[in-house]
């Protein structure tokens, strides 16, 4: 049986999942692409329950950014709302894609914002 792409994402999602769990002190940050845009939200697993979240319709921008220079921005100013909530380490959930392109950008743009993972 030949599976869709999207199916072997969601199974992929799946086993990722079943191994990061973000609690109290370490909040998971999952991320979500969709055709045009690409979001992220931090979540407590343990209360089950999104503290925040922000994607790249919240950017505002005039100017016209590749999806890879979007997905770095996101990550950017994601990282600092955030870390004004007082969060600096947490757990990165790449959402069952593949860690390349705008995944490892967004995550990269955490990163340089300050936070650990």
């Amino acid at each position: 049986m030949k599976y869709p792409k999207k199916q072997f994402r969601i199974k992929r999602h799946r086993r990722v999942r079943s191994k990061i769990f973000g609690t109290q002190n370490r909040l998971r940050v999952c991320v979500f692409r969709s055709n045009k845009h690409i979001y992220v939200q931090l979540i407590n697993d343990s209360i089950n329950k999104v503290v925040a979240g922000f994607s790249d319709m919240n950017l505002g921008s005039s100017k016209k950014l590749k999806d890879i220079e979007k997905a770095r921005e996101v990550g950017l100013l994601a990282g600092k709302k955030f870390l004004k909530l007082g969060f600096k380490r947490i757990v990165f959930d790449r959402g069952g894609y593949k860690y390349h392109g705008q995944v490892k950008a967004l995550a990269e743009g955490l990163r340089e914002a300050g936070l650990k993972f």
